[in-house]
């Protein structure tokens, strides 16, 4: 895979990394361990976020990859250039297919684990003796990610914010933690109407403070989770954004 420009910041910094690392250590050639750590290990990435969220200890992964790597061969010598194993480039033609089920235009460093997972037993069987599968990872995964696709190269400030300073209703919802909602049937129908629309689909509840617009917005987290809602609404996620604070950083 050439088309490095069609690689996040934080992917393309990973995979410079993996090349930094297996140089360093003498390996001949950029294995999927190597670059799999960087991912793991990778400051304000999204993976860290993911695993520490599923609370996986981030070190004793570290530790397992570091094993691995140091029982590759190694080569020494000034001027030797490394380059990607096979191992890794199959890696990386199954994180394009990632990218491609996400329907996202750039490839991401969640997509990289995502594939290593698939595409080696090793790496599989080490995260899996850590408590992490393929299920449980996108399971975590999508819970920070929601709905949204990757559409520039530097995705991750998107994600934080959302988890930063968002709540997620549905996910309320769905523990129980909403009061039941009375008396506002029609409105919440209202604005399913609006939300199931092909276009001007952007429902707008004005009112003043204590009317009972947050209790409209609860009552459809309900009725998602409950999936008394139109198909086109099942499994959306409804997050109430704290703008104040955003605007304030």
């Amino acid at each position: 895979m050439n088309d490095i420009e069609k690689m996040t910041r934080m992917a393309q910094k990973a995979m410079q990394d993996a090349a930094n690392e297996a140089e360093t250590f003498g390996n001949p050639s950029v294995e999927p361990e190597h670059l799999i750590k960087q991912v793991v290990s990778q400051e304000g990435g999204i993976v860290p976020q993911v695993l520490m969220k599923m609370q996986v200890s981030l070190r004793s992964i570290e530790q397992k990859l570091q094993e691995r790597i140091d029982h590759f061969p190694k080569i020494s010598g000034s001027g030797v250039k490394v380059v990607a194993s096979q191992n890794l480039v199959k890696l990386f033609k199954q994180a394009e297919k990632e990218a491609k089920a996400f329907n996202d235009d750039f490839i991401s460093t969640e997509h990289f684990l995502l594939a290593g997972l698939k595409t080696s037993t090793e790496i599989q069987r080490l995260f899996e003796q850590n408590g992490v599968s393929q299920h449980n990872f996108l399971t975590t995964l999508k819970d920070i990610r929601g709905e949204q696709r990757i559409t520039d190269d530097s995705p991750e400030d998107k994600f934080d914010a959302l988890n930063k300073y968002g709540r997620d209703l549905t996910k309320l919802a769905e523990e129980g933690k909403l009061d039941p909602v009375v008396g506002r049937d029609d409105e919440i129908r209202r604005v399913i109407q609006v939300l199931s629309r092909r276009t001007k689909n952007n429902p707008v509840l004005i009112g003043e403070p204590g009317v009972g617009k947050t209790a409209i917005a609860e009552g459809l987290a309900v009725r998602i989770i409950n999936q008394d809602v139109p198909d086109v609404l099942f499994n959306r996620r409804l997050i109430t954004l704290d703008i104040g604070a955003l605007l304030a950083g």
